[in-house]
């Protein structure tokens, strides 16, 4: 990736002149990220095995071993599908009665510029 690098966005649409949308690599990374960790796997029919597995735990009671088991999963399923992308440099997730927060403290593999990136799920209702 470079500086001037455009994607297909992330959830797909139309930008205001009508074309597909596009973005830069920053938020790219960010749109891979969010898939990795909400794609289930067997989702992708041609890669079922890509995603997290992370909608299993949304609706687990919070605790400590959720925090954990959170953290593990999110922390292995980024290196191995964005290893070639990011660093993943930390994960830290808090479990709320309602929510969910998943913060990802990485560097890019191409500039080794360091990012952090927060994620929030609602777990009920």
């Amino acid at each position: 990736m470079s500086a001037t690098s455009t994607f297909l966005d992330f959830p797909f649409g139309i930008d205001v002149q009508g074309r597909t949308a596009t973005t830069a690599d920053d938020d790219h990374i960010r749109d891979m990220i969010k898939l990795v960790l909400f794609t289930e796997p067997g989702e992708r029919v041609n890669r079922p095995d890509f995603g997290s597995g992370l909608k299993q735990l949304l609706f687990a009671p919070s605790s400590d071993a959720l925090v954990a088991a959170v953290e593990a999963l999110v922390h292995g399923a980024l290196i191995r599908w964005l290893d070639t992308v990011i660093t993943v440099e930390a994960v830290d997730v808090q479990a709320g009665e309602a929510t969910l927060e998943i913060d990802i403290t990485y560097a890019r593999i191409d500039t080794g510029e360091r990012r952090f990136e927060r994620f929030v799920r609602q777990t009920t209702g």
